[in-house]
């Protein structure tokens, strides 16, 4: 049971860090803070982009790899 719960803790650590590598970064510099207007009226639509969908999906991978920690911690101190 051990193995299996650390076969998908190491998993959900895989993907988490692909997820996050897969984002793109929240400041552009100079340019960013020139045209900050702009940014904030292009964010109607920021909920429905990749960018929302892999910061959502990295928050439930982070919460699914906390809970496996936690899950194995307990584990171990059960001696199982």
């Amino acid at each position: 049971m051990m193995i299996f719960v650390t076969i998908l803790q190491l998993l959900a650590a895989l993907i988490l860090i692909t997820v996050v590598l897969f984002q793109s970064g929240k400041s552009r510099g100079l340019s960013g803070a020139i045209g900050g207007i702009a940014d904030s009226y292009m964010a109607k639509g920021k909920a429905r982009s990749i960018d929302a969908k892999l910061a959502k999906a990295t928050k439930w991978i982070a919460a699914a790899f906390v809970v496996l920690t936690l899950i194995l911690n307990c584990m171990a101190a059960a001696g199982v």
